[in-house]
């Protein structure tokens, strides 16, 4: 039984949506090999613009890792290479030129937490909770803590890490964990809004950019310009640039040509 759906719209935009609800949608090795292959497959498709990775459970967007398979038996070195997953979601999410929307529409926990920090946009539903509970079964988010440093201030990031504890979407929001939290009625609608908004522009200027932003976030500033520099120039050479602009003094439309 699958435990990942993967639908695209009309308007370019992949909806990737956890459907493991019996297991609260834990980050199995299983559920992530077919999160990975939704994501390497909606990155393959031109007809796709922007990704949206959600949740078919009411109340939880995902539990985070499998306990069960942190418990097991199985020889250290088979669960070392297990973790490989994680790394390979996070690369996958960074580089595949399309920007990817989490919506939180349940509790966001653990290395969820992780996933969704990994997206370009986080959009939430009133009341769901972010956090890293991992230390109270004595545990530790290890592989997520990279993510949460380069996105939460430190004394909070401390915090949850260390707590437990975990933190509404209102905080988050107030936090700039989160871009925009929504009422529960509103949630679907939302989204798609935010998701069609971002497939009607430029899928190929939005693929360079997504680019330089994944090469240079943790450069040193003059080599990141330097890059970005490159990456500028390159644009200009483009004909969705020049469309753009045109269609901007016309009021009109663009009609994006991805070249």
């Amino acid at each position: 039984m699958s435990k990942v759906s993967y639908e695209i719209d009309e308007r370019g935009a992949a909806f990737v949506t956890l459907d493991s609800p019996e297991t609260r949608n834990a980050l199995s090795d299983a559920l992530l090999d077919e999160l990975l292959d939704a994501l390497e497959r909606a990155g393959d498709d031109d007809a796709v613009r922007v990704v949206v990775i959600g949740s078919s459970h009411e109340r939880i967007f995902s539990a985070g890792g499998d306990l069960k398979a942190f418990a097991s038996d199985r020889p250290t070195i088979e669960k070392y290479a297990g973790l490989d997953r994680f790394p390979r979601l996070y690369e996958t999410i960074g580089g595949m030129g399309k920007p990817v929307i989490c919506a939180a529409g349940g509790d966001v926990l653990a290395g969820a937490f992780g996933l969704a920090l990994a997206c370009d946009l986080i959009i939430a539903k009133e009341g769901v909770r972010f956090g890293c509970p991992e230390i109270n079964v004595g545990v530790f988010p290890f592989m997520i803590s990279a993510l949460i440093y380069r996105n939460v201030p430190r004394m909070r990031a401390n915090q949850l890490m260390m707590t437990g504890e975990p933190i509404d979407a209102t905080e988050a929001e107030r936090m700039d964990v989160v871009n925009a939290v929504v009422p529960a009625a509103e949630f679907d609608d939302t989204v798609r809004e935010w998701a069609h908004r971002i497939a009607a522009k430029s899928p190929l200027l939005m693929r360079l950019g997504k680019d330089a932003i994944n090469a240079t976030r943790d450069q040193s500033l003059p080599d990141a310009l330097s890059s970005l520099r490159s990456q500028l120039a390159l644009a200009f050479t483009t004909e969705d640039i020049g469309e753009g602009v045109a269609a901007f003094k016309e009021k009109r439309e663009p009609v994006w040509r991805m070249r």
